[in-house]
């Protein structure tokens, strides 16, 4: 009886170490054999959903299989982000999120309900949109020098609105806030639609906001552009100078990317990585995305190294001023 307990017991562990590992690289081999379901956190209808979208769209026609969109808002996307971290490693459960959820979160929230770097594999990032300073259209301001010296008149008395506490509208405007010194009444809205709104009616002095929202506002004259809140000139707006040009070192973009839950098969997670690589080498996808002022990765950087770097970076420099305006969410 104990030599025939050794025995399956000995065939049991040959399973684990050769039999079954054939079996689960097989399965690994044929993923995926069945919908993916992509959860993004957020509204549909919003900058971040059409992005998830359009890129899902893409991943569906080399992974031969749908990629079905999840929308699930909600606490500044925090969850879509518990799902996910919670689904079943097996790749057929995504997400995707961003500088908000991976960054932002951390420092708005004192018990965040997920780890941004330990409950996901990363897969690759899908793009990002450099951030415009705003103001209402009458602002006596036409550049950042400019805008500065009338905070300074102003200090105490401007406001800027955002899509609400923790959003990248928040977050740019913090930063910008913090490298220039001055404290500016924040007014959060419930999404970037009414902000705006408030925007061109004058109710509120500025905002900061992602190109794929505010460039057809600029277009129309109904808000003005004062700054581009990173290194490099917008090609659909050439005239507007850099924070770097003010000698602000400012790098404020909203990127976004596409995770796993933590423990998904390296192979899958491959799979998903060379779907998204496929996707954003598309030159129709490109072209349409580059008009709404959003950039899309050169495919050999839409790698998951490529965004573990975008979190350590985001936690290192950007939670820091974060944290030192105290807004938490919880």
């Amino acid at each position: 009886m104990k030599h025939l307990m050794r025995l399956i017991a000995g065939l049991a562990a040959a399973c684990v170490t050769s039999l079954c590992a054939p079996a689960a690289m097989a399965a690994d081999a044929a993923f995926p054999s069945r919908p993916v379901t992509m959860i993004v956190p957020f509204p549909a209808g919003g900058p971040s959903d059409a992005l998830a979208r359009a890129v899902a769209r893409k991943m569906s026609e080399d992974l031969g299989q749908p990629v079905v969109i999840e929308n699930l808002g909600g606490a500044n996307g925090v969850i879509g982000l518990t799902k996910a971290a919670k689904a079943n490693p097996d790749g057929y459960t995504i997400a995707f999120g961003g500088i908000g959820t991976h960054v932002a979160n951390v420092a708005l929230y004192k018990k965040l309900a997920y780890d941004p770097v330990a409950d996901f594999a990363p897969i690759g990032p899908a793009g990002a949109s450099p951030l415009l300073l705003l103001a209402r259209a009458d602002l006596p301001a036409s550049n950042l020098q400019d805008f500065v010296a009338w905070l300074a008149k102003n200090n105490g008395k401007a406001s800027y609105g955002s899509a609400g506490v923790g959003s990248i509208s928040h977050y740019g405007c913090v930063l910008l806030l913090s490298s220039i010194g001055h404290n500016v009444t924040h007014v959060p809205y419930k999404g970037v639609a009414p902000a705006v709104n408030d925007l061109m009616g004058g109710q509120i002095d500025f905002m900061c906001d992602q190109t794929t929202t505010a460039l057809p506002q600029v277009a129309g004259g109904r808000i003005k552009a004062i700054a581009v809140l990173s290194g490099t000139r917008l090609a659909q707006l050439p005239q507007v100078g850099t924070a770097a040009e003010a000698r602000y070192p400012l790098n404020v973009r909203s990127w976004n990317a596409l995770f796993a839950p933590r423990g998904t098969p390296q192979p899958v997670v491959a799979r998903l990585t060379g779907a998204l690589q496929q996707a954003v080498a598309d030159p129709a996808l490109r072209k349409q995305m580059e008009a709404l002022g959003l950039d899309l990765p050169k495919p050999a950087d839409a790698t998951p190294a490529a965004v573990s770097a975008l979190i350590a970076r985001g936690i290192r420099e950007d939670v820091p001023a974060l944290k030192a305006k105290g807004a938490y969410l919880d």
